[in-house]
C-alpha cells in the first residue's frame, strides 16, 4: 500500500554524513524533528555508507516542537524546512519560536 500526503519536503540538508543524505539532500520516506523542546532531527543516523533510494525525497512526518511557530497540531505547517547543524547538533534550522 501507498499513501500520498502532502507535507513540507526537506529543501536541503547540509549534514552530508547522515545515512539519508546523498549530495546535500534527504532521501528518508520522512523525518520527526523534536524531542519536545529542541528541535532536532530525531531520523539522523551517522555512517559513512548512505541510502540508494536517491529518487525518494523526504519530508516532515511529524513535528513534536510544539514551541515552533510551524507546529500546528504536531504536523509542520512550513513550505520547506531545511536541516543542519547548529553548534554540535543537527537540527530543523527553519525552527522559529512562537
Amino acid at each position: 500500500m501507498k499513501f500520498t500526503v502532502d507535507i513540507p519536503d526537506i529543501a536541503e540538508c547540509g549534514v552530508t554524513e547522515c545515512v539519508y543524505n546523498t549530495d546535500r539532500a534527504c532521501h528518508a520516506h520522512a523525518i520527526t524533528v523534536g524531542d519536545g523542546i529542541r528541535p532536532g532531527c530525531d531520523t539522523y543516523m551517522s555512517s559513512t555508507v548512505h541510502t540508494k533510494a536517491r529518487e525518494r525525497r523526504a519530508g516532515v512526518g511529524a513535528c513534536k516542537v510544539t514551541g515552533c511557530v510551524h507546529n500546528d497540531d504536531f504536523e509542520c505547517s512550513a513550505q520547506h524546512i531545511h536541516v543542519g547543524f547548529a553548534g554540535q547538533s543537527v537540527n530543523c534550522l527553519t525552527f522559529t519560536a512562537r
